[in-house]
């Protein structure tokens, strides 16, 4: 029977508007043993994302909401410290879905393993996981950026965004980054080289300052965000712009449902298409995306950045911080000791 003790962060409540603190707790048990064909992985990152507030809901939605009572979902990058599998040995650092916990059982079959050599392992968490992912196909198979093409992309210094626009690069786009502070402006111009950024709290009228950015108008629009943003982004479409929806993160913590859009008739004149998007929609193509951006981060060709909380306590403040826009990078909790460095 192994010693461990396993820290378990529990939804307590269902939050209405903005989660926080008292919406979780944590609570500790004797960590499980691995049945025949599991793991038992020792968490070491975990990571904090958007859709997490969208599962804090009882209604329908793309995946079964959170529920209450128990372990909060999410991915977590680890440490394999017993097996009962023959595709993976103690020692092995992995990247699964065990939710916020320190220490959890995963199947060997829905689970990857993790090459520390390649890049760091939290970074199969962001750049290199679900959010470079969503980057990556969103970018390249829904927006399809041409040279020359003006792509603007929100939540421009985040985990999904940043590598939106870095692709746009790689493809010769004009881009144009929307983000919430002089400092996250900065570095997606500076650091990952974006032609225009636009800090969206200090910006009075974002439709002029849209005009002025992409004087040509938008081919390629990737939403992060929703609300107003998009309300402005949609007046300047070029002729046949293409709109890639992933998130709506400006409305994830409304209380009451918002007003669609008024403005759909730009779609109209414009002869634009709009797509949702969910990176599941690829999963049988992780692996050629993912050698992909894995290529270009060791290049240098797309940079990251990483947000690091410390202590599993401190996951829901985290959370409630991504949900107002205060991370600045993928944000992580790290939860315990990084042995793979």
């Amino acid at each position: 029977m192994t010693a461990n003790t396993n820290r378990q962060m529990i939804l307590k409540a269902y939050p209405k508007g903005a989660p926080g603190p008292e919406h979780f707790e944590i609570v500790e048990e004797p960590a499980s043993e691995p049945g025949p064909g599991e793991v038992l992985v020792r968490a070491i990152y975990l990571s904090v994302d958007p859709y997490m507030r969208g599962r804090l809901r009882p209604g329908p939605s793309y995946a079964d909401p959170q529920k209450v009572g128990e372990v909060m979902v999410g991915e977590i990058a680890g440490e394999i410290v017993a097996s009962n599998s023959d595709r993976f040995a103690v020692g092995d650092y992995v990247a699964t879905h065990n939710g916020w916990q320190t220490h959890g059982v995963a199947d060997a079959r829905d689970i990857r393993k993790l090459d520390p050599t390649a890049a760091p392992i939290s970074t199969s968490l962001g750049v290199l996981g679900m959010p470079g992912l969503t980057a990556y196909f969103g970018t390249l198979e829904v927006l399809t950026p041409r040279a020359g093409d003006t792509l603007v992309v929100n939540a421009a210094s985040g985990a999904v965004g940043s590598v939106v626009g870095q692709i746009a690069k790689i493809s010769g786009c004009h881009v144009v980054g929307i983000a919430g502070s002089e400092e996250k402006c900065d570095f997606i111009t500076s650091e990952l080289g974006f032609d225009v950024a636009i800090n969206h709290r200090t910006t009075s009228d974002m439709s002029a300052a849209l005009r002025e950015a992409c004087p040509r108008g938008i081919d390629c629009y990737f939403d992060n965000v929703g609300g107003p943003i998009s309300d402005a982004a949609f007046e300047h479409m070029a002729l046949g712009a293409r709109v890639g929806i992933c998130g709506q993160i400006a409305q994830y913590n409304d209380t009451e449902q918002a007003m669609g859009p008024r403005n759909l008739r730009h779609f109209l004149v414009k002869r634009a298409t709009l797509r949702g998007l969910l990176v599941v929609d690829w999963r049988d193509r992780y692996e050629i995306g993912r050698a992909r951006l894995t290529r270009w981060v060791q290049e240098g060709r797309i940079k990251y950045r990483e947000d690091v909380v410390e202590g599993l306590e401190n996951a829901p403040s985290a959370f409630a911080g991504l949900m107002e826009g205060k991370n600045f990078g993928k944000q992580l909790v790290r939860i315990g000791q990084d042995t793979s460095r």
